[in-house]
């Protein structure tokens, strides 16, 4: 059983990597803002329990897991060498593989899911398949065909699709970098997933000021951040972990102390460091 005790000394490295300090967002609340990347899977990290189903997934990815799961050990140790000398091959090659390679062999997994939605996404987008995708193509497939000067005027709230559309269109441009108008598939994935993106950050750090900037000032108060998360009935005490998210709001968030987040310390906040 030798594939096993490869396998295990794999999760082991994972283990050593996965492992750190909680985020500060922890929890139910205030996720929806925050681009912490793909999990590695939902099951529980349990090693301690010998349950190592989300090294697993972690290792494969959680459709490729399903697949091993149903194969011999035999074929399961042939599938995990042919992994392990791609994980080498694309590093330094020397017969082991490292932490550093075991970090990009994940991150590569975590990936999957972006380039898989992407991949549907676009038999949807490219109407004409001429393999890139319009703007116009975008516009008519998510909010449907228009006459100029007609957008909307068949739907109830009108001005709330025409800000969406608006928005939209920002960030295509942003995304589409050689400005034809034309999105590549590369181009495309900053478009639906920009916080993969460096050069989209800034057009992310806008979509959120422009979400809870209600007072429109430029910058986000500690309400706004709360209101954000919580909606207070009349008569209600407002609950702990709301308290809770004022203090990381004045401890963690601001970080200059001025009591309220700049367009910096949003981008920290909903696109924190690795």
């Amino acid at each position: 059983m030798m594939w096993r005790w490869s396998f295990l000394l794999l999760l082991l490295l994972l283990r050593h990597w996965a492992l750190g300090k909680p985020s500060p967002d922890a929890g139910p609340h205030g996720q929806d803002r925050v681009h912490h990347g793909t999990p590695l899977s939902e099951a529980p990290h349990d090693d301690a329990h010998g349950n190592f189903q989300y090294d697993h997934e972690a290792f494969l990815g959680r459709d490729v897991a399903k697949e091993f799961d149903k194969l011999s050990p035999e074929e399961s140790q042939a599938r995990l060498g042919r992994i392990v000398d791609r994980m080498d091959l694309a590093g330094d090659s020397d017969g082991w593989v490292s932490l550093a390679e075991l970090r990009a062999w994940i991150a590569h997994t975590q990936q999957r899911h972006i380039r898989d939605s992407v991949s549907a996404a676009w038999h949807t987008y490219d109407t004409d398949r001429d393999g890139r995708v319009g703007w116009e193509e975008l516009r008519n497939a998510t909010y449907g065909h228009y006459e100029p000067g007609e957008e909307f005027h068949d739907v109830e709230d009108a001005e709330t699709y025409k800000k969406m559309l608006a928005r939209d269109e920002r960030r295509f441009r942003v995304a589409d970098q050689d400005g034809d108008s034309m999105a590549t598939r590369e181009e495309l994935t900053a478009f639906l997933h920009p916080e993969e993106f460096p050069h989209m950050r800034d057009i992310v750090v806008a979509e959120t000021l422009e979400d809870l900037d209600k007072n429109k000032d430029g910058y986000v108060q500690v309400e706004e951040y709360i209101a954000d998360l919580y909606s207070e009935e009349p008569g209600e005490e407002e609950p702990a972990w709301v308290q809770t998210e004022r203090q990381q709001f004045r401890e963690f968030r601001d970080l200059n102390k001025d009591g309220r987040l700049d367009g910096s310390e949003v981008g920290y906040w909903v696109l924190p460091p690795s």
